[in-house]
């Protein structure tokens, strides 16, 4: 028997990948997109230091098919792209996009489920781990100089399809509505819904990094809409090592993303990525292993919770896996 609860989890997963029940698509592939979104939202008890009272939630994104919340946002750009003829069978044209490289996982795996053939540019200090799972999906990869950073992969990545429009067609997640809506849609009614399943409202707080700005701008414009008073966190990591899939915002020469609405951020925290790291391995010892931007998460809404006054409900994402990032060190 099919409960409401399961009704209602597939119908947010279709609205959060924009994939309608008619789109030609193999069994598998239809049945794998199924699972983007309905993460579990857990609530963080084990962990120590916050005020008393103060009730920490995060939602488990690496739940996700490929293991990180990018899943949601890929699967609606390339269910939004295959619609509009952008790409596709037919098409003759590859998408295209720059990435940190959780995305480009998402874009690798993904896109093939639509038909749709994938390159993608990649800073080249992305993690091993990150690296050989797109290319063991088969996306063609292309490496820029490490020490350039995210921008430097953005401005490629523009370049080629301006070069090239017959051949590539540029997706650019960091100005792509179906990004945000993605989360607006998604990822934040999950956790409106959630939450009421255990009789709480909209979270007085609810914090995220920015790498295109999807999460927070989606997620913030929806709890804002149902609760005027809820609050925003953005976590700001430090320009060098910095922290994998997090921008620097407002270093020299940094780029902000097109679809990052800084109107709705109310508090910026800079988080370092010694600061970082023991949360992560904090929170390894409660059995969730996740890579440093979800500790940095989870960092920003303890330190924000101190400054709340009144107990406050607090939520996050924990966006990816610890496993991708076995390479870099960070573990020993």
């Amino acid at each position: 028997m099919t409960t409401i609860e399961e009704t209602n989890a597939r119908e947010i997963r279709r609205s959060a990948t924009g994939v309608p029940a008619s789109a030609p698509m193999p069994a598998v592939g239809r049945a794998l997109l199924a699972t983007v979104g309905g993460t579990p939202l857990v609530e963080l008890t084990e962990l120590g230091g916050l005020p008393a009272g103060t009730r920490l939630f995060a939602k488990l994104e690496t739940r996700n098919p490929t293991g990180s919340v990018k899943d949601r946002p890929v699967a609606s750009m390339l269910a939004a792209a295959v619609r509009d003829g952008h790409v596709g069978p037919g098409s003759g044209r590859r998408l295209l996009d720059s990435s940190s490289g959780n995305a480009g996982i998402a874009y690798a795996a993904l896109g093939p489920l639509f038909g749709v053939d994938v390159t993608l540019v990649v800073p080249g200090n992305a993690s091993r781990e990150r690296l050989e799972r797109i290319r063991a999906h088969g996306a063609e990869l292309i490496l820029t100089d490490p020490l350039e950073g995210y921008d430097a992969a953005r401005a490629l990545a523009c370049s080629l399809a301006t070069d090239d429009p017959e051949r590539y067609w540029y997706c650019n997640q960091y100005a792509n509505d179906a990004n945000w809506r993605a989360h607006h849609d998604g990822t934040a009614g999950e956790l409106l819904e959630q939450l009421a399943e255990l009789g709480l409202g909209a979270p007085d707080l609810f914090v995220s990094g920015v790498g295109t700005g999807g999460t927070l701008t989606g997620v913030g414009r929806r709890l804002k809409a149902e609760s005027p008073n809820a609050r925003v966190g953005a976590v700001v990591p430090d320009l060098f090592p910095g922290i994998e899939g997090l921008k620097p915002l407002g270093a020299p020469g940094d780029r902000a993303p097109e679809l990052f609405d800084a109107s709705l951020v109310d508090h910026r925290v800079d988080v370092r990525l010694e600061e970082a790291l023991p949360v992560c391995s904090e929170l390894a010892r409660s059995g969730l292993f996740v890579g440093p931007s979800s500790g940095a998460n989870v960092y920003t809404a303890r330190r924000l919770a101190h400054e709340l006054g009144a107990p406050p409900i607090v939520a996050t994402l924990l966006c990816d896996l610890g496993e991708r990032y076995l390479s870099t060190g960070m573990w020993s």
